[in-house]
């Protein structure tokens, strides 16, 4: 054989292996590549089941969370509507104590008097009192604080339609400070220590005058002449010659002694209803009575007697004035104002 022949038979067989060499390596190509796909398949479907497994888990939260939601929701819906319901029973009840708060505020303002209707009643009460003291007893300082307290409640409660009231006042109060003060409750004590005293007093015909002193004996006088002396003296007690100042006291038994003195008692009786009444005529009436008896019927040298007399002529220059004041106007102020305020009531 020629070259050329042999050349052709030693190429064919390298030919062959890189044929084969050829589909070896595309199979191992494809095995690769059947591989990569095989495990790529197997990794995202691991990767898709923990999804599915995740979404799965995390629906069952969801639902889970959805169901206590739903739970909390209802429980917050039945609280609402228990709480709904107190809130309508309590505006029930609000409503029902506010109509009848409305109810009794309507019957106290037409049952109980006002702040200026009570005020107008006390000062008329007040003025009452001291026009009693006044025609009574005599009392005018009494019924000037009177005056002055009602007048101090009216300023407080600043009216303009007490005016008129406080005019009546403020002139009665005028005519009370024009009255000339008297000691009524003094002279009133001072009277009843007379009273008392009345049954102690000595009468004048009990009255006895001192006896004169005996001469003093001279010195170194003889004792028959001291006795002759003694003896004198003693029958000179025997009759008693006296000057007296004034006429013969009345002989007065035991039973005219009793009405004596009873009688003084009712005069000085008499003249302290007159002071409290403050009628000074019948006043220097009875306490001049009452002096001329101690002069006549009581024994005036007595210094018991000397100091009723004395407290009897000072209390008989008391000048009780002129005759006290009523308060007729403020009371008739004071009524016209609660009229006034009655009326519209009406």
């Amino acid at each position: 054989m020629s070259e050329s022949d042999e050349a052709p038979a030693s190429s064919a067989p390298s030919a062959l292996r890189d044929n084969r060499r050829g589909r070896w390596l595309l199979f191992a190509a494809l095995v690769l590549i059947a591989a990569a796909i095989a495990a790529l398949w197997l990794d995202t479907r691991n990767t898709a089941r923990e999804l599915r497994t995740e979404v799965a888990k995390r629906i069952g939260d969801t639902e889970a969370s959805q169901q206590a939601t739903r739970l909390a929701l209802k429980d917050v819906q039945e609280s609402l509507r228990e709480t709904q319901a107190k809130t309508t029973l309590l505006e029930s009840r609000l409503a029902e104590s506010q109509t009848q708060q409305a109810a009794l505020e309507a019957l106290y303002r037409d049952l109980a008097p006002s702040r200026d209707e009570w005020a107008l009643t006390e000062i008329e009460q007040v003025l009452v009192l001291a026009s009693q003291q006044l025609h009574l007893a005599g009392n005018v300082q009494s019924a000037l604080a009177a005056l002055q307290l009602a007048d101090s409640k009216l300023q407080r409660l600043d009216r303009p339609q007490f005016a008129p009231l406080r005019k009546a006042l403020a002139r009665d109060m005028d005519r009370l400070k024009a009255v000339p003060f008297v000691d009524v409750q003094g002279l009133g004590l001072r009277l009843d220590q007379a009273i008392a005293s009345v049954d102690t007093l000595p009468l004048a015909l009990e009255e006895r005058l001192p006896a004169p002193p005996a001469p003093a004996p001279p010195q170194n006088e003889a004792s028959w002449r001291r006795f002759l002396r003694s003896v004198w003296q003693d029958l000179r007690q025997l009759v008693r010659i006296e000057n007296l100042d004034r006429p013969e006291a009345p002989l007065l038994s035991p039973p005219q002694q009793f009405f004596l003195r009873e009688n003084l008692k009712l005069r000085l009786l008499a003249a302290r209803f007159d002071l409290l009444f403050r009628d000074q005529v019948n006043f220097r009436a009875d306490l001049g009575a009452v002096g001329a008896w101690l002069k006549q019927y009581f024994d005036t040298h007595s210094p018991q007697v000397q100091s009723l007399q004395a407290q009897v002529k000072q209390m008989q220059a008391t000048d009780m004035g002129a005759e006290v004041p009523d308060l007729a106007r403020s009371l008739e102020a004071v009524r016209l104002l609660k009229l006034a305020r009655e009326k519209p009531l009406r």
